[in-house]
């Protein structure tokens, strides 16, 4: 049982450390607002940005911030698996998606002058004014 919690996230230890991560972020936050008028600008900068530091190397050392450092370096390795197209191949992508949205939208304009002509002629009316 401990090993799936120590797998899933932690435990207590994990818990503290988010929470106080959490906390002095919002110590940071509220410090920056408390302050104004009272200090200069570049002291309520500084203490948001410690705030947000302090709080950024408290989650590092959580089980969490472990996963996320992971998941980053993983992404980065499959970043580099991805095969990109060349310029040439884009251009050509580019030009069918650019031809099949052409050809769609005459469809559909045909589509949308026959429904019309058809619900015209079903209700009898004459198309011609605004029906005044």
């Amino acid at each position: 049982m401990n090993e799936v919690a120590k797998h899933e996230g932690g435990g207590t230890a994990d818990t503290v450390k988010l929470v106080a991560a959490i906390l002095i972020v919002c110590a940071g936050i509220a410090a920056f607002y408390v302050l104004k008028g009272q200090q200069a600008d570049w002291v309520r900068w500084l203490s948001f940005a410690l705030a947000l530091v302090i709080g950024a190397v408290i989650f590092a050392l959580s089980q969490h911030g472990r996963a996320v450092w992971k998941f980053m370096l993983d992404s980065r390795i499959e970043l580099y698996k991805v095969f990109w197209p060349s310029r040439q191949e884009t251009g050509m992508t580019t030009l069918v998606v650019f031809g099949f949205v052409v050809l769609m939208g005459a469809f559909f304009w045909g589509v949308d002058a026959v429904l019309a002509w058809f619900t015209k002629l079903v209700l009898g009316t004459s198309g011609t004014g605004t029906g005044g």
